[in-house]
């Protein structure tokens, strides 16, 4: 059930015209997320979960329903407004790194303090804690090329969570790690959860959502199928 959650859809669907065709990749979902939850999204490609994501993040607007964030409706808000709740609530993490390649790692991380308006004595200072807070202290000086993927991948999250957002969405994190570094990844995502942060995390891989998230939501073409906690049968 979707009533009095921190973060809901309700009936949301997001549809796209593919030639002659309509294709439904979220297809009326009503979702509910309460603060300091830990959500894993997971589905095949194709399911709806990375479109489903990127409306509860703002980063796309739905075809029909409405998505709800602390009381205020996203679908309401104007293109400022919207960009302001990307800014200032919710931090981000892709599959691909996105890192600036010239760019060594503190400068990475301190760009996400770039537009608002924090002093530049205050950007070196957030990123070197919260590089060193994941386990980068000495890796600040390199660039993307020369850090590992999961070092790269976590100076993403660095980026991500040096600006506090209230929530965390991750599209597929480790969908371009190995196992190692996909289960470092993993319980990084967990611990952040156990200190009380909001994370939504997107994947295929059930496996490595089991290690990780305490809810698992299932997607199959656009629809939610199950909504569990983890470990539990499909109902």
């Amino acid at each position: 059930m979707s009533e009095n959650k921190w973060l809901r859809t309700v009936d949301v669907s997001r549809y796209y015209r593919r030639g002659p065709h309509e294709v439904r990749a979220v297809d009326g979902v009503s979702l509910g997320i309460n603060r300091g939850d830990n959500v894993g999204i997971v589905g095949a490609s194709g399911s709806g979960k990375s479109t489903l994501l990127n409306l509860m993040a703002g980063l796309d607007t739905p075809t029909s329903g409405t998505i709800d964030f602390d009381g205020t409706s996203l679908t309401l808000l104007n293109r400022r407004e919207i960009s302001s709740y990307r800014a200032h609530k919710v931090g981000m993490v892709f599959q691909s790194f996105n890192l600036i390649p010239h760019f060594t790692a503190q400068r990475n991380v301190e760009l996400a303090l770039y537009f608002n308006d924090t002093p530049p004595d205050k950007r070196r200072e957030l990123a070197i804690t919260m590089l060193t807070r994941l386990g980068m202290a000495d890796r600040l000086d390199h660039r993307p090329a020369d850090l590992s993927g999961g070092e790269q991948q976590r100076v993403a999250i660095a980026r991500a969570l040096v600006k506090k957002p209230e929530i965390l969405f991750a599209d597929e994190p480790t969908g371009n790690l190995d196992q190692t570094n996909s289960l470092q990844i993993a319980e990084l995502l967990r611990e952040l959860s156990e200190e009380g942060l909001t994370v939504v995390l997107v994947t295929h891989d059930a496996e490595m959502a089991q290690r990780c998230v305490n809810r698992i939501v299932r997607m199959h073409y656009g629809k939610i199928v199950d909504d569990s906690e983890a470990g539990e049968e499909a109902r």
